[in-house]
């Protein structure tokens, strides 16, 4: 049984190797083991306020781009209707200005017709004038080459003038 029970100096200088053992680990390896976990602590926990510090201003620079975004589309729609009633202006002053061009080339058409037609019939008053003294002419002519009948057309104007 001597194997299960230890002898009383073996098992106190196991004691006193392992309370050696304590300190030194405690004096030499745990002091550094605590103070890198608990520098990598700082280090994770400055990382997560990092990150969560970057999600905040994530989140504002989205915050801004969405607001720049609708301020940026409601220019757009401002300037889209600035730009459409601007374009139905210069369509109604072409339209206007064209009527009035139009009302004048009527206007014009009309006066330059009826210049032509007082044109056209003075010209045709001079024709019926000139063709009726011809035509008077050529009767008289005739009527003129007999001497009866000249005595006798000179015997009515006489008459004529002496009604008159």
């Amino acid at each position: 049984m001597d194997i299960l029970t230890p002898d009383t100096g073996l098992f106190i200088f196991q004691v006193v190797a392992f309370m050696l053992l304590l300190f030194l680990l405690g004096k030499f390896a745990w002091k550094p083991i605590l103070s890198g976990l608990k520098e990598r602590e700082e280090t994770i926990e400055n990382a997560l306020q990092s990150a969560e510090q970057a999600k905040k201003d994530m989140e504002a620079l989205n915050a801004d781009n969405a607001k720049l975004l609708a301020e940026a589309r409601q220019e757009r729609d401002k300037i889209l209707k600035e730009a459409m009633a601007a374009a139905n202006s210069i369509k109604e002053e072409a339209k206007e200005e064209t009527s009035k061009i139009t009302a004048k080339m009527v206007e014009d058409a009309r006066a330059s017709i009826e210049n032509e037609k007082r044109a056209a019939l003075a010209d045709v008053r001079t024709m019926v004038a000139s063709i009726s003294l011809e035509i008077t002419e050529k009767v008289l002519r005739k009527e003129l080459s007999d001497k009866n009948a000249q005595e006798t057309l000179v015997d009515e104007y006489v008459k004529d003038l002496n009604l008159n």
